[in-house]
């Protein structure tokens, strides 16, 4: 039997998926790591947050992806992640697309060696290419619709890239315009960009003095691009801290030092017109810097700073929703937390309805919390007046911690946990 007609014995369909209700319009994609946006935040409305206590009607599962803690990207009708599987009785790190609609693998495409649990990459896709990278550190462009390889490259051989600490490449690489772009962390290339379509080199930005704190090397954060006074910039946070390069040009623009720590710097910037927020754990903390251009110098500004006593998120993200900033606080906690973005006021912090850290994503008005433990699931009205907690349900779930990022996507939540993805009906009654 193919291991296409294996893993599609193994789906267990509980009812028949529903469509985005009262529109004929196809939903966006999701097309990369915590969405079209990179900021974990889902912008389809009229869902239902009306859930039983056994939480939301499971729409099918499906389980032989592999071992990992890859998220979900989705893109036309397809489904792709990452997650390490034997390879004819060896095990490697692959890269797997199934049908949106039958559940069924198209292809799996081998992207290296694999690693003790998994990769950590969600790929990325962008006009027919599919992108992700190994935690030994290969990044591949693979053709959406086979599989098959494009161009690869290796950020430890080709670059002379290297990691803060022991944990392997993690980052999920952004497509943007022309560019791929993604951090190998070597003193000479800390971030590249490629040519999306042939791998070439475009430029490299080599690894500024940033600043005592921290370690030389890539951080565990995915970049975010964005327009701060008139110019395109790619921020992240490496070993020694928050750092901005040029998009056109890769000159390096401003950096951060005192959000590093020497453990690892995981979680993305947010970024509001001039304003960035950062945060970090490991009793580090988090702050909202204001970016100001003076010709061809820049300047981060530190406009407040929270000490970890106050807000650190370990690392399952932050959201900004309206004027405040959601996430969970401390190191391997998930404590919900509202602050106020422009002061980092803190509106709300009570008990954490679940155990470890809490991947959060916003839509329609509230927030999932996903927590580490078991995969449980918050529902939390995004509200800065009060704290609500709405409901919360235990989801099914593999093995290890339930890192994955949740996806909502056509009125469904899908939830990876290692070897596993469930998708729930966010549309039903």
């Amino acid at each position: 039997m193919s291991r296409r007609s294996w893993l599609s014995l193994l789906i267990f369909s509980c009812a028949i998926p529903f469509g985005s209700s009262g529109s004929s319009a196809e939903p966006a994609d999701w097309p990369r790591f915590r969405g079209p946006g990179g900021d974990g935040v889902c912008t389809e409305t009229g869902l239902n947050w009306d859930w039983p206590p056994e939480g939301p009607k499971l729409l099918w599962k499906v389980e032989g992806i592999g071992k990992g803690y890859s998220s979900v990207s989705i893109a036309g009708g397809r489904i792709y992640t990452m997650g390490d599987r034997s390879d004819g009785g060896d095990e490697s790190q692959f890269v797997i697309a199934l049908d949106g609609d039958t559940r069924e693998e198209i292809w799996a495409a081998k992207v290296g060696p694999p690693h003790s649990d998994g990769p950590r990459c969600t790929p990325t896709v962008a006009a027919g290419l599919v992108y992700a990278l190994g935690t030994d550190g290969d990044l591949v462009c693979l053709d959406a619709a086979s599989g098959g390889l494009r161009w690869k490259k290796n950020l430890a051989d080709d670059f002379g890239g290297k990691m803060m600490s022991v944990w392997k490449f993690s980052e999920s690489p952004i497509v943007d315009g022309p560019r791929l772009v993604c951090t190998p962390g070597g003193p000479e290339a800390l971030i590249v960009a490629l040519d999306k379509t042939t791998g070439d080199l475009i430029w490299k930005c080599a690894s500024p003095a940033l600043g005592p704190r921290g370690r030389d090397g890539a951080g565990y954060t995915t970049i975010v691009p964005a327009d701060i006074e008139g110019v395109r910039q790619y921020l992240t946070i490496v070993g020694r801290g928050a750092i901005s390069v040029e998009a056109a040009t890769g000159r390096f623009l401003w950096g951060y030092n005192r959000i590093a720590n020497r453990t690892a710097n995981v979680s993305s910037p947010i970024v509001r017109g001039n304003m960035v927020f950062v945060t970090t754990s490991y009793r580090t903390g988090s702050a909202l810097l204001r970016i100001a251009r003076k010709g061809e110098a820049w300047n981060a500004e530190e406009v407040y700073f929270l000490g970890p006593r106050d807000f650190e998120n370990h690392h399952g993200g932050v959201v900004l929703a309206g004027d405040h900033v959601y996430g969970g606080d401390g190191q391997n906690k998930g404590v919900p937390v509202c602050l106020e973005f422009e002061t980092g006021n803190i509106c709300w912090k009570p008990e954490a309805p679940g155990k470890g850290s809490a991947a959060v994503l916003y839509a329609d008005g509230h927030l999932i919390f996903r927590y580490q433990d078991k995969g449980l699931i918050a529902l939390i009205e995004a509200k800065p007046d009060a704290y609500r907690l709405k409901s919360t349900f235990q989801p099914l779930n593999g093995d290890g911690p339930a890192w994955p990022h949740p996806v909502i996507h056509d009125g469904k939540l899908y939830l990876r946990h290692n070897d596993l993805l469930a998708c729930y009906d966010l549309r039903g009654e």
